[in-house]
């Protein structure tokens, strides 16, 4: 018996420890929210959504980034002129959130970026954000559309 729990007690210690390391029980996670709708309720639900997705899993265990395109850049718009949605913006981002904006929406809706949205840079812009949403999924991104 004694040599039984000399062995069972280090195998208990060793299956425990990865949960015990991360906040909930959660490891490290990748996901991608994909933004592409003007409904500035379901907008404001997903910028919820994500805060309780950090408060959960804790900022350092996470790899956010949100991506917008089509009609979902009015989120950014919105935050331009809201400030109820600019502080939930500046909130998500000074916990390392990412907020990626599609160069073919601006384009084809004539957006200049720098007047029409909210702290958005060039860095931001992605090529298409369809395209961003599969490369991300490709490197092991979790898809999440609230």
């Amino acid at each position: 018996m004694k040599k039984l729990s000399l062995i069972l007690i280090p195998l208990a210690a060793l299956l425990l420890t990865p949960f015990a390391a991360h906040a909930g029980g959660y490891a490290k996670q990748k996901v991608v929210y994909h933004v592409n709708y003007d409904n500035p309720k379901r907008q404001a639900g997903a910028m919820r959504n994500i805060q309780n997705h950090i408060n959960a899993v804790g900022a350092e265990n996470l790899d956010l980034k949100v991506i917008m395109h089509g009609k979902g850049v009015s989120l950014l718009k919105t935050a331009n002129t809201d400030e109820n949605f600019k502080s939930k913006v500046v909130s998500l981002k000074s916990q390392d959130i990412n907020f990626n904006v599609c160069a073919n929406t601006l384009r084809g809706k004539k957006i200049n970026y720098e007047t029409d949205l909210y702290d958005v840079t060039e860095e931001d812009i992605v090529p298409s954000g369809v395209a961003e949403l599969a490369r991300l999924q490709a490197e092991g991104y979790s898809y999440i559309k609230p």
